[in-house]
């Protein structure tokens, strides 16, 4: 069902935290000369060691001992299975190039940070994922913490929403080219599979799975491509399978997750409660995107209280004037990863399609 969205690997626990600890510039995209870096890591509350990427403008080491060079911040996680040397970092890098300190993560279970088992996931421990972030980000001695933002990219826009829905601290939230992860797991995609019976012959086959194999792996971008694959799915691997953005640590870009990795989220409804946030939220899709009903259907939801897909009509939001839908002309869901490029594997010309000013406008008017 989701042979294109997978979770990254890591060895083991000390490979892994050694990697840490090396601060040398592994990222599918080029230091900016703007913005300073450095590797850190931090806890969330079930115990997990999230790393990041912590981004800062270079007009902050200079300022550091002025109390009122206080700055806004911003956490950014995904796309579901990526790594944080990928589309999430360069989120992250652009966003400081334009004032803000950002730190870039890989959730539990992922990349450099830990969790056992590798290549799995949690609703809860993800949505705390993005909570922790904004602990880490609050005790910096340069963040204001009342002026902090998140950005979720791809999956991660679904887990970011449902972070804002629970986390009042977070003051902003752009879901980026956002997938709703419980939907598309429980429904398939397109809700081609919304029914009980197909829901139930999933739990059936997940069910004998956990006895016969838990450990079993599966997914992973297709390589090679058949020819006749969605068009979507060319995309992913133009992204994931080429030096545009494969990275080692990614499961996008490797071998897989595991075949029982998202029992918990095709039971689960991450949205139910984002017509009850108060605070700005942007969600952005690309025209083209495969992706775009997820984006649209949320933003009804959460403005109007009701949306195709979803069963329960619920209360429209106290707040709907800072909520907005932007739709990018011409753009696929990965062009919103890296911009997008005009030639496939990234040997055109970037086409530059991710309005990184729009959305720094977002987070300036917004975490005042």
């Amino acid at each position: 069902m989701l042979a294109v969205i997978t979770f990254a690997a890591c060895t083991n626990t000390n490979e892994k935290m050694s990697k840490c600890e090396n601060d040398t510039w592994d990222k599918v995209f080029p230091l900016s000369e703007k913005v300073n870096h450095k590797k850190v890591s931090f806890q969330n509350q079930y115990g997990f060691t999230l790393v990041g990427d912590l981004y800062t403008p270079k007009t902050v080491e200079s300022q550091k001992s002025k109390v009122e060079s206080k700055y806004a911040a911003i956490a950014v996680s995904g796309p579901f299975g990526a790594t944080k040397e990928q589309s999430s970092g360069l989120y992250a890098m652009k966003m400081a190039e334009r004032g803000f300190v950002t730190l870039a993560f890989d959730p539990s279970f992922t990349g450099e940070s830990s969790g056992e088992p590798r290549r799995t996931a949690s609703p809860d421990i993800n949505t705390e994922d993005f909570m922790a972030a904004v602990d880490y980000l609050s005790k910096l001695p340069e963040v204001d913490a009342n002026r902090i933002g998140i950005i979720g990219i791809c999956g991660w826009g679904g887990i970011a929403l449902n972070a804002a829905a629970a986390d009042t601290r977070i003051k902003a939230t752009v879901a980026s080219t956002m997938y709703d992860m419980t939907r598309v797991s429980g429904n398939d995609y397109f809700d081609s599979a919304d029914t009980e019976e197909a829901r139930h012959e999933a739990r059936v086959a997940l069910a004998a799975q956990r006895l016969a194999d838990a450990a079993a792996m599966a997914g992973g971008v297709i390589d090679p491509l058949p020819d006749d694959v969605p068009q979507f799915v060319k995309d992913y691997h133009d992204y994931y399978k080429t030096p545009r953005g494969y990275h080692a640590r990614s499961g996008n870009s490797n071998d897989g997750w595991r075949v029982i990795g998202t029992q918990a989220y095709a039971n689960s409804r991450f949205l139910y409660y984002i017509n009850e946030i108060r605070s700005a939220v942007l969600i952005m899709h690309g025209e083209n995107a495969h992706s775009r009903y997820f984006g649209e259907a949320a933003y009804h939801y959460m403005v109007d209280g009701k949306a195709e897909g979803y069963k329960t009509v619920v209360a429209p939001n106290p707040c709907p004037e800072n909520k907005e839908l932007l739709i990018i002309p011409d753009a696929s869901h990965c062009d919103l990863y890296d911009g997008g490029y005009t030639e496939p594997a990234g040997q055109g010309e970037p086409k530059n399609l991710i309005p990184w000013d729009k959305l720094a406008e977002f987070f300036e008017k917004n975490l005042k």
